[in-house]
Parts: structure tokens; C-alpha cells; sequence
């Protein structure tokens, strides 16, 4: 895990001295920073995520690379919907809401034919995985 924390601080430091630009295999993907509070430790734990948009709404993917387990910042905010985002050079409170059914689906969808990754994503793994919405609140 510290190889990833590792990778994720150096995308965070890069975002936020570059005014929300990455580069290396984020850089052709729009790229935000979530800042959740922990649903065990109660910490503000912030990890770099692609995202697409719907309208005002920001839409983020638990994937996990396709991982058996849906990754920790998703189940911080199902503990704590409040969190806060940074995008390009701007930070704004959200409220994380899980889709589902036929919202879910499209809302996958139109991000894996953005970033076609995710299809390999859902591929690699047997669980349906998690799409949030994050609707700004400030």
C-alpha cells in the first residue's frame, strides 16, 4: 500500500503546485483531489481521482483498478458524505451520493467511453463497482 500512498502524494503535491494539472498516465484524464473524512480513524484522508461530469455534478468511479474490493476513500464517504474537492485551482464542500440501476449504468458508461480503462476495470473484476456522485453544497 505505501508504493500507492507513495504515487498518490506525488499526484496530490503535482496537482497542487501545477493549479490542478498532472502529468505522466493522469495526464490526459481530468483529475480532482478528494479530501473525505475517514469512516474508522476520523482523519481528512485526500486521494487523487479521475472524474467526469453530469450536468453540475461531479461523477467518480470506485474501481480500484478492477480490484476485488472497493477502494477505502469510497466507504469513507458512504461513513461521511461531506467532503471536500479540488478541481483545476478551486475547492468546494460536496455530498457524495451512491447511483444506481439505470443512473449507475449510464453514469459508467459515458466515463468508461471517456476512459476507456474502466471498461477494463469492470472486466478485471466479479463486483458491480460503485459510481458516486458529488453535488456541490457551499
Amino acid at each position: 500500500m505505501s508504493e500507492l500512498n507513495d504515487f498518490n502524494q506525488q499526484v496530490i503535491n503535482e496537482f497542487r503546485a501545477n493549479q490542478g494539472k498532472v502529468g505522466g498516465q493522469l495526464g490526459n484524464m481530468p483529475v480532482l483531489l478528494l479530501t473525505a473524512t475517514g469512516a474508522k480513524s476520523g482523519r481528512t484522508i485526500t486521494k487523487p481521482l479521475v472524474y467526469s461530469k453530469d450536468g453540475d455534478r461531479i461523477v467518480i468511479i470506485a474501481s480500484f483498478a478492477g480490484g476485488p474490493k472497493s477502494p477505502p476513500w469510497y466507504f469513507n464517504l458512504v461513513a461521511n458524505p461531506e467532503a471536500t474537492v479540488e478541481v483545476g485551482t478551486e475547492r468546494f464542500r460536496v455530498r457524495a451520493t451512491v447511483t444506481s440501476g439505470e443512473e449507475r449504468e449510464r453514469l459508467f458508461n459515458r466515463q468508461a467511453d471517456q476512459m476507456p480503462i474502466f471498461n477494463e476495470y469492470r472486466q478485471k473484476t466479479t463486483r458491480q463497482i460503485p459510481v458516486v456522485v458529488l453535488t456541490r453544497i457551499e
